[in-house]
């Protein structure tokens, strides 16, 4: 048991929470528990537990003092940082430094591995980021984009995504293009409808400065000046993944996404985003970001049932990022970044009749 004084005046409404809330996450993930009487806090449990409850509540303490409004999903996040990289500070991680402004919101990146992304997406023209869903790999590429965009860093933004239950072969559906393809790009306008207002995005579609389209239609294109995201590339064949890659032109930056324990290609047809960890893994310029279930920014139970699936389906392998191919040299691994209708619709018609 120890007591935890802290400093006269903490804001001990924002760092509790409201009923006390964030105190119970704190509890509940590390296994202690915690009594408040005014300032002074009692921390009952095992040692280390306790040493690292003192640690968070203390960083906690500072960023409240400092005027931040801490939320609940602060308190997952940071102890989510304190399991993977406890040398990195709270604050660092919590704090602006490496926020994404858009115009509908700032992004601030909130595990360890989303950070390393953020700052590999700013320094390498083309990044693969691997890992299971609602670890941020296509939100925080969608911020990144249209932060881009709007600082004029790039002229226009690329949104593809492969079509599999059409087999790219498309123009043998009726309909126009935008009919055809909505259902499978529904999930890019989501996360773009996150950053932009509809009416601003729809101008921007309009205009041509943002492009959303299945995967099959880059073919036979160069992309100059562009801020190219592949999204779900799990899905994309090999042929096609090298195509899209060849597609990158001057003053361009490409970010490809994907899971790869989510394929839903034919047996026979290869992956290229499993492919390409092994073809490209040497080339200078392009980085490897991996993410597993500690990212998983959704709710507490999808880490849980990411890491149960991933022990069910490889029973004897440790749970971690999604990178059990072999490697000739290491790739950035997540928590040890090493430098170097049929009628003609309007463009945000989607597959449910809405115009936006």
């Amino acid at each position: 048991m120890r007591k935890l004084k802290l400093r006269e005046g903490t804001n001990t409404a924002v760092l509790f929470g409201h009923h006390d809330r964030h105190l119970k996450l704190i509890e509940e993930d590390l296994g202690v528990r915690l009594s408040a009487r005014g300032e002074e806090l009692t921390l009952d449990g095992a040692p280390e537990a306790i040493r690292h409850a003192e640690r968070i509540l203390t960083e906690l303490a500072t960023l409240a003092n400092d005027g931040m409004v801490l939320q609940p999903d602060d308190i997952t996040h940071a102890l989510s940082a304190l399991r993977q990289s406890p040398e990195i500070p709270i604050k660092e991680l919590l704090s602006n430094a490496a926020t994404i402004v858009t115009k509908k919101r700032f992004v601030a990146p909130k595990t360890p591995t989303q950070k390393v992304y953020i700052e590999a997406i700013e320094t390498h023209d083309i990044v693969i980021g691997i890992g299971p869903a609602g670890t941020g790999k296509t939100y925080l590429a969608m911020a990144m984009a249209v932060s881009a965009l709007l600082k004029k860093e790039v002229s226009r933004i690329i949104l593809a995504r492969p079509a599999v239950e059409a087999g790219e072969k498309l123009g043998f559906l009726p309909g126009d293009m935008i009919a055809k393809v909505n259902p499978y790009l529904r999930p890019l306008y989501d996360a773009l409808f996150d950053m932009m207002d509809m009416e601003r995005a729809t101008r921007a579609i309009e205009r041509g400065d943002i492009e959303i389209a299945p995967l099959g239609f880059m073919r036979g294109r160069t992309l100059n000046d562009s801020f190219v995201i592949l999204d779900e590339a799990q899905n994309a064949t090999a042929e096609q993944m090298k195509m899209f890659l060849t597609r990158l032109g001057f003053h361009s930056k490409v970010v490809v996404t994907g899971d790869i324990t989510q394929v839903d290609l034919p047996p026979e047809r290869v992956s290229g985003l499993i492919e390409v960890r092994e073809v490209l893994r040497d080339i200078e310029g392009i980085e490897f970001v991996y993410f597993d279930e500690r990212d998983v920014v959704r709710h507490k139970l999808v880490q849980d049932i990411i890491k149960a699936y991933d022990q069910h389906l490889n029973p004897t392998q440790p749970s971690g990022p999604q990178s059990a191919a072999p490697r000739r040299r290491p790739l950035l691994a997540p928590h040890n970044k090493q430098p170097k209708p049929t009628t003609k619709s309007s463009p945000l018609t989607d597959p449910w009749g809405q115009s936006h």
